[in-house]
């Protein structure tokens, strides 16, 4: 299950580079359910993605680089690229709310930062997985955050490849 909620900003990070990233391509070879292929640096990946927004089944298969680029050509839509910086968030803030006691201390989730390239460019979001939907509830986004956008389907990458 992923759980996730996104966001765009307000600005990026002024260290940005001084953050592990990945190069990622993907393609779509059907929007519901979504199936998706993935070229991450060096690493290749067929997933499938079921109905929902912000909490969602996902499954990942790994793939050859051969297998990667035969799918690649079948893909419906336009190809996203796009820079993901790995920014860690120590001690994320979450509303206090009965029921959700908030994570242990040493608590922390890591903000996926895409930078596309174009034609989605200069499109900036960001992403943070969550392991409950009261966590992803509750997480009071940084101030560098602008816009929740979770719930909004333009936003969604799978839209935004089969879109014309």
């Amino acid at each position: 299950m992923e759980i996730e909620r996104k966001f765009t900003i307000k600005e990026l990070p002024s260290d940005l580079e001084n953050y592990p990233f990945h190069c990622i391509e993907q393609a779509y070879l059907n929007a519901s359910p979504v199936v998706r292929v993935r070229r991450e640096d060096d690493d290749y990946y067929l997933t499938y993605k079921g109905s929902g927004m912000m909490a969602r089944e996902e499954s990942n298969l790994p793939l050859n680089r051969e297998a990667y680029y035969h799918l690649r050509g079948k893909a419906d839509g336009r190809i996203i690229s796009k820079k993901r910086y790995m920014i860690p968030l120590p001690n994320p803030v979450f509303r206090e709310k009965e029921g959700f006691p908030g994570p242990p201390s040493d608590y922390s989730l890591t903000i996926e930062l895409d930078v596309f390239d174009p034609p989605f460019a200069p499109l900036v979001m960001a992403e943070v997985e969550f392991g409950s939907r009261e966590a992803a509830e509750n997480f009071i986004p940084p101030d560098w955050f602008c816009e929740d956008v979770t719930y909004r389907q333009e936003y969604h990458n799978s839209y935004m490849a089969l879109q014309s």
